[in-house]
């Protein structure tokens, strides 16, 4: 009896499924294609079909739990109730609240998403996430302009260089991400507190917005996100 060929998409999905639990069980940078291919029984040319390499797992990797968060974002953007600010701090608080929730998930690829030489794959996830996420925060800004609330010209263009700003933390990521199990872990993750904090009130200047309406960072968040991703502390 002939075999019933696997939806691709579905045979895409087991892919990554395997590649991550190898990821996490011994590392990114211990696991090779072989293994994969052994976890997954595809064939290498069934691999490279749908990959050009590990790295592009990894990116694949990260961008399915992007659209999965911001599936479950969307809804407080498709909701008509509250003014513009009220709904912006609201998606930002649902963003932090994810990034918590995946954080273990994702906690073998951050070390190598955010080590030397690794700089142009974090370029390229940042790219992805802009695509997904762009349009949701341009529709936020969209709705202040016309409330006149948000003073920006353009809410696609306000919405690109808010994200922008988000990429440009990546150093001082690394630098708590690499600290932690260190005794340069506390500092490291309070001068990425102050960065996040000082990035807030760059949006609420980009807007127009009396300083502090934008409440970009709670307090204790980063610690509780390294702490997640920190693979010394089991």
């Amino acid at each position: 009896m002939p075999r019933t060929p696997q939806n691709p998409e579905r045979r895409r999905d087991q892919l990554l499924d395997c590649a991550q639990a190898l990821f996490f069980e011994q590392g990114y940078e211990a696991t090779t294609v072989n293994h994969i291919l052994q976890r997954s029984g595809l064939s290498k040319g069934g691999f490279y079909h749908y990959f050009a390499s590990k790295e592009d797992i990894l990116e694949a990797i990260v961008a399915r739990v992007a659209e999965r968060s911001v599936a479950q974002v969307n809804d407080l953007v498709e909701q008509d109730n509250g003014d513009a600010l009220t709904r912006l701090n609201a998606f930002l608080r649902r963003s932090r609240q994810l990034k918590l929730e995946t954080a273990p998930q994702l906690r073998p690829l951050f070390s190598v998403i955010f080590s030397p030489g690794h700089q142009s794959l974090f370029h390229r996830i940042n790219q992805a996430n802009m695509t997904l996420v762009g349009p949701l925060l341009a529709r936020l800004i969209q709705q202040g302009i016309e409330e006149g609330r948000f003073q920006v010209p353009d809410a696609t263009a306000a919405a690109e260089i808010i994200m922008q700003l988000g990429a440009s933390t990546y150093d001082a990521v690394g630098r708590a991400v690499d600290a932690q199990g260190t005794p340069e872990a506390k500092a490291a993750n309070q001068a990425l507190e102050r960065r996040l904090q000082f990035q807030g009130l760059a949006i609420d200047r980009i807007l127009g917005l009396p300083d502090g309406s934008i409440r970009y960072i709670d307090p204790g968040f980063v610690e509780a996100l390294m702490r997640l991703l920190d693979d010394t502390a089991e």
